[in-house]
C-alpha cells in the first residue's frame, strides 16, 4: 500500500485546485474520485446552467421585435441545444483530463498526482479504503487530507424525486424535450436561474413557489424587485408567500397544492413537471469521517477554522463545509487547505470580498456586504444608487432595466463595503470593486481610476463620484428615482 503526503477526496473544483496547487509543491497526491473530474463544476451544475442560461438568452435575443428588425421563422430545438450544452462540457472536462494525464508526470521538484477511481471511506485517522464500480477495493495511507466532496440537493420531507416527472438539478437537464409547464419549489438562486432559463427558452409555462414575500431573500429588496418585475415580464408566476402542501405524480403530469399566508389553499394546479430546487446539503454521507473524529453539524457538513477540521490533518474546502457555495469559493479554498498543511506562503481568504454572478432576467452580480448585510451587523453604511438609464453604454445598448449600488462606510476614508449591478454585463462591474475591498479601497480610489467609454463601468464611478458629492450627473436634478444618495445608521 502506498502512502502519500496528501489524499484529495473528490475531484471537483476545489480537489481538482487542490490537486493543482499540491503538484506545484513538488507533493505526491492520491486524487479519489468516483465519477469524472469536474464535479457539480462542469455538469448539472455550473458550467452546464450558464451554458443553457446563455444559449436561452441568444434565443429570447433573437426573438425580440423591438430593435429594428423582426426575424422569421425563428424555431428552437432542444435536441439542438442539448448537443450544444453537451458539447461545453465535453470541451471543458477534455481540458481536465489533459491536465490530470500532465500530473501523472513528476514536476521539476517531484510533485506527481495519481487518479484512483471509486467511492472513499476513511477506516483509520490516516487510511482509507476505495470501493470502484466492480466492487474491488484499495486502501490508501497519507500524512494529509483534504474532503471535497461537494454537496447533493436538499429534498424537503413528502416529496419523493423520481427523476423523471420530479426532479432535482441532478436530472433537469436530462429532461426529452422542453416541458410544456413546470413548477419550481424554491426561489433561491439556482430555482431562479432554471426559472430564466426555461422561461427564455418561450416553450414553457414557469411557476415558482416562494415561501418568502418576495424571492431572493438574501438580497436587498430593490434587487428582488427588479428581478420579479422581469419575471412577470417574461411569463413566470411567483406564488408569493406560499408553501407546498402536497405534490404528486399523476401518471403523464404533476399535481401540486400550494398554501397561503392566511392558511389558504389553492385549488390543485397541473403541470408537466417539477423541480425541487431547496438548497443543497453537504455530500459527507458514507465517508466514515465520524468514526475518525471528525466534527459535523446539524445539515452533515465538516465544521473548518480555516478550512482545517476538527482533527488536525484532516481539511474540508467547497460546498461540504458550510460557508459559501461558489465555484470560485471552492477553489480558493482547496489551494488555500494545500498551502496550509504544507507551510506555503499563502494569504487568508477574504469572504468580505467575494463575488458572485446569478443568472437570471436581468443578470445580477454581487460583492461584499448589501444594504441586508450591513444593518444585521449594525454597520454605519452611506449608499448611492444609479439606474442604468442614466449609463452611456446601456443607453447605447437599449437596455435599460437595473441598477448599480455602492455601499461605502460612514467613517473616513470611506472604505467600500459591497456592491451590487443589476443589468446587462453586471460581471465586467464587480471585479474591480472586489479587488478594492480586498485592499482596503476607499470611494476615492473609484473615482480616481480612468473608465473605458462608453463602459458598464462608468456607472461604478458615477456612483463613487455621487458619495463624494462631485457626480457628473447630480441627484438634485434626477430625483432619487434615478440617482439616490442615503445613508444608514444603527
Amino acid at each position: 500500500m502506498q502512502r502519500f503526503d496528501l489524499c484529495v477526496i473528490g475531484a471537483g473544483p476545489a480537489g481538482f485546485a487542490a490537486a493543482s496547487r499540491a503538484w506545484d509543491l513538488g507533493k505526491r497526491v492520491a486524487l479519489i474520485e468516483r465519477d469524472r473530474p469536474g464535479g457539480r463544476g462542469l455538469a448539472d451544475g455550473a458550467l452546464s446552467s450558464k451554458t443553457l442560461w446563455h444559449l436561452s438568452n441568444d434565443y429570447a435575443r433573437v426573438c425580440r421585435n423591438d430593435r429594428g428588425y423582426r426575424a422569421e421563422g425563428v424555431s428552437v430545438s432542444y435536441d439542438a441545444v442539448i448537443a450544444a450544452l453537451h458539447e461545453a462540457i465535453d470541451e471543458r472536462r477534455a481540458q481536465l483530463e489533459r491536465q490530470l494525464d500532465h500530473f501523472e508526470t513528476p514536476s521539476a521538484n517531484g510533485g506527481s498526482v495519481r487518479r484512483v477511481r471509486g467511492s472513499a471511506r476513511f477506516v483509520t485517522a490516516h487510511e482509507i479504503e476505495v470501493t470502484d464500480e466492480t466492487g474491488a477495493i484499495q486502501r490508501v495511507e497519507a500524512d494529509h487530507f483534504l474532503v471535497a466532496t461537494g454537496s447533493v440537493p436538499r429534498t424537503p420531507p413528502g416529496v419523493t424525486i423520481d427523476g423523471t416527472r420530479v426532479v432535482t438539478s441532478d436530472h433537469i437537464e436530462h429532461l426529452p424535450t422542453f416541458p410544456e409547464s413546470m413548477v419550481i419549489v424554491g426561489a433561491g438562486v439556482v430555482g431562479c436561474e432554471y426559472a430564466t432559463i426555461f422561461a427564455n427558452f418561450g416553450r414553457t409555462k414557469v411557476n415558482i413557489i416562494d415561501r418568502q414575500p418576495r424571492i431572493l431573500p438574501f438580497e436587498d429588496e430593490d434587487v428582488a424587485e427588479a428581478v420579479s418585475r422581469n419575471f412577470e415580464r417574461i411569463g413566470i408566476h411567483i406564488h408569493r408567500e406560499s408553501s407546498l402542501q402536497s405534490l404528486e405524480v399523476l401518471e403523464d403530469h404533476v399535481r401540486y397544492v400550494v398554501c397561503d399566508r392566511q392558511g389558504n389553499h389553492c385549488e390543485p394546479i397541473h403541470v408537466e413537471r417539477a423541480l425541487v430546487s431547496i438548497g443543497r446539503v453537504p455530500n459527507t454521507k458514507g465517508l466514515g469521517l465520524e468514526a475518525v473524529g471528525v466534527a459535523l453539524d446539524k445539515n452533515g457538513g465538516i465544521v473548518v477554522t480555516d478550512t482545517q477540521s476538527s482533527v488536525p490533518h484532516i481539511h474540508a474546502a467547497g460546498d461540504v463545509t458550510a460557508d459559501v457555495a461558489l465555484v470560485n469559493v471552492a477553489e480558493l479554498e482547496g489551494r488555500h487547505a494545500v498551502e496550509q498543511m504544507f507551510s506555503a506562503p499563502t494569504h487568508r481568504i477574504r469572504y468580505d470580498a467575494l463575488s458572485a454572478i446569478y443568472f437570471l432576467a436581468p443578470e445580477v452580480a454581487t460583492v461584499g456586504l448589501n444594504e441586508l448585510d450591513a444593518r444585521k451587523r449594525k454597520i454605519p453604511y452611506r449608499v448611492a444608487v444609479l439606474q442604468n438609464s442614466l449609463v452611456p453604454r446601456t443607453i447605447a445598448m437599449r437596455a435599460t432595466d437595473g441598477f448599480m449600488k455602492l455601499l461605502v462606510s460612514k467613517d473616513e476614508p470611506s472604505r467600500i463595503l459591497g456592491m451590487r449591478v443589476v443589468g446587462p454585463q453586471a460581471a465586467t462591474a464587480i471585479q474591480g470593486i472586489a479587488f478594492l475591498i480586498e485592499k482596503g479601497g476607499t470611494v476615492d480610489d473609484i473615482d480616481a481610476c480612468v473608465h473605458p467609454h462608453p463602459a458598464v463601468t462608468e456607472g461604478v464611478q458615477e456612483c463613487a463620484r455621487a458619495l463624494l458629492g462631485r457626480s457628473v450627473l447630480k441627484p438634485s436634478a434626477f430625483g432619487p428615482t434615478l440617482l439616490r444618495v442615503g445613508e444608514w445608521s444603527p
